[in-house]
């Protein structure tokens, strides 16, 4: 598991296209305006190596038997329910604001059922893919966020309607290697301050959506 200065020294590291107030922000760790919510997200990683709060802060994966920070983990029980709420709780006395790693948490858990369920009903392999994926967020110890909302445009049409078709999210080619979208995403908490963005439709989509 990283530590706090592990987290941040990782952000560093990546090649984040940031602009606030109309300006590029190179150094997202360091800014004044930014560095606030990084510091609780710090936090995350910091007290999940302090003693007293590993029981509340970690979980064991169930893909590895590892131990892990809980904001990587798929609950596996009402006790793990009980914990990352716990968990929350804990979190917000001590950092007095959003720790900014519950949407991904949350998404990484829907995920973990969503894609099971389709590859009953469908016979595809989508949640052995999750779990690859799931393996490499809890061994890096990373934190994501969970890209859902989409602009939406004119809320009286569906997405395909939209006289601006970047309002929604949308597929647009098919690769030997996945998917390729073009569209807009908006509202991401904690974003700037996240080493993966997991992206999800914002409503039921069609097939014309």
């Amino acid at each position: 598991m990283m530590t706090g200065k592990e987290y941040e020294d990782s952000l560093r590291k990546l090649n984040l296209n940031v602009y606030l107030f109309g300006e590029r922000i190179d150094n997202v760790v360091d800014h004044p305006i930014i560095r606030p919510s990084m510091n609780s997200v710090a936090m995350t990683y910091d007290m999940a190596h302090a003693p007293e709060h590993k029981e509340v802060m970690t979980a064991v994966s169930h893909l590895t038997g590892d131990t892990i920070n809980r904001f990587c983990h798929i609950h596996q029980n009402t006790d793990d329910l009980v914990k990352k709420t716990d968990m929350g709780r804990l979190l917000g006395s001590v950092t007095g604001s959003c720790f900014q790693r519950c949407v991904g948490m949350d998404a990484l858990n829907a995920l973990s059922m969503t894609t099971f369920d389709i590859d009953q009903k469908y016979g595809t392999s989508y949640n052995q893919r999750f779990l690859t994926y799931l393996s490499h967020v809890q061994k890096q110890d990373l934190t994501c966020d969970g890209a859902m909302t989409d602009p939406k445009g004119d809320r009286g049409l569906r997405p395909h309607q939209q006289p601006d078709p970047d309002m929604y999210l949308r597929l647009v080619e098919k690769t030997g290697e996945g998917i390729v979208v073009r569209g807009a995403k908006a509202h991401q908490t904690g974003a700037v301050n996240s080493h993966e963005i997991i992206v999800m439709p914002t409503i039921a989509m069609s097939e014309k959506d």
